[in-house]
């Protein structure tokens, strides 16, 4: 099976989860298993790594690429049910936890999967094959103030409204199906002057109905408090995000979780009994290296972010 995928800001992300070679370790999003590879070599036989990853593709290229450790489990689900993961494996605290959000290049390149705005395809999007809701729900079934919404807040997109309305009057004609469809459909919605500069026209508007079909934003911040609870003292967390809507969450959720209170600066005696649970290790976000960028231009948008257990 042909699974390309270049592990974006690896060195970064080995360096920031600090292995001790006995320690657990946890790869949410393993995908290609490049990074998950990694933190094997750093393991010891006493160490164990977790990959996780609830596409089917990726699990089987990840057990093929991890043949050769031992010390490994593998386990198809979605990182956001990491209590459930552990406690099936009989695991109460682990030490590091790596999370690669967003869509990977495998994919991203897997035409019949829907998630390109660069080739035909049925409607889809879904990370989880599993699961029976798709984009073609969403570009059918979603009302107009609804598609509206997702597409500006998901998207970051200034034309979502025109770009719902027109999705909307398509749709009446007949039932939408392809990718290459809401591409033209798109195309039409946004002015052709505002089309001349910048990304691709469709590329916020498949980003928005991608993160809606997965639920991607929603599950960030609770995962993140998931995590904290299972991690042993000086364990790290290491999150990659590819756009400012994911990094604006796990930026407020470790700064939510660095903090001893949370009461109105008005109030003179704490009663939040909030206690401090991490520290923030970096506190600008890790960002590749020109000559990644140059080898990998799909890294061009990441930023790692590393908190730790106290």
């Amino acid at each position: 099976m042909n699974f390309e995928h270049v592990s974006v800001l690896l060195n970064e992300c080995i360096e920031g989860l600090n292995i001790k070679p006995d320690g657990i370790y946890v790869d949410g999003t393993m995908g290609g298993a490049g990074h998950s590879k990694e933190i094997c070599k750093k393991l010891s036989k006493d160490g164990l790594f977790i990959g996780v990853d609830q596409d089917e593709n990726a699990i089987k290229v990840a057990t093929e690429r991890l043949k050769d450790f031992d010390n490994k489990k593998i386990v198809r689900n979605n990182f956001h049910n990491i209590d459930e993961v552990l406690d099936e494996l009989g695991i109460d605290k682990i030490d590091g936890i790596l999370l690669d959000l967003g869509v990977s290049s495998h994919q991203l390149d897997e035409s019949e999967r829907g998630f390109s705005y660069m080739q035909d395809a049925p409607l889809d999007m879904r990370m989880d094959r599993r699961s029976e809701f798709d984009a073609k729900h969403i570009v059918n079934e979603y009302s107009e103030d609804e598609l509206e919404k997702i597409i500006r807040e998901y998207g970051e997109e200034r034309w979502a409204r025109r770009i719902a309305k027109f999705i909307v009057e398509a749709r009446s004609e007949k039932e939408l199906e392809t990718t290459l469809e809401l591409v033209d459909i798109i195309k039409g919605a946004i002015p052709k002057k505002a089309r001349m500069d910048g990304p691709h026209p469709a590329k916020r508007t498949f980003q928005a109905i991608r993160i809606e079909v997965n639920n991607e934003l929603k599950i960030i911040d609770e995962t993140i408090k998931k995590v904290s609870k299972r991690m042993n003292k000086g364990g790290r967390i290491c999150i990659i995000t590819f756009h400012s809507l994911e990094d604006r969450i796990v930026k407020q959720t470790f700064k939510y979780l660095s903090l001893d209170c949370v009461c109105d600066s008005k109030i003179l005696i704490c009663n939040c009994d909030k206690e401090q649970e991490v520290k923030v290790i970096s506190r600008k976000p890790i960002l590749p290296s020109d000559e990644e960028i140059e080898v990998n231009p799909r890294s061009r948008s990441a930023k790692l972010r590393v908190a730790e257990k106290i």
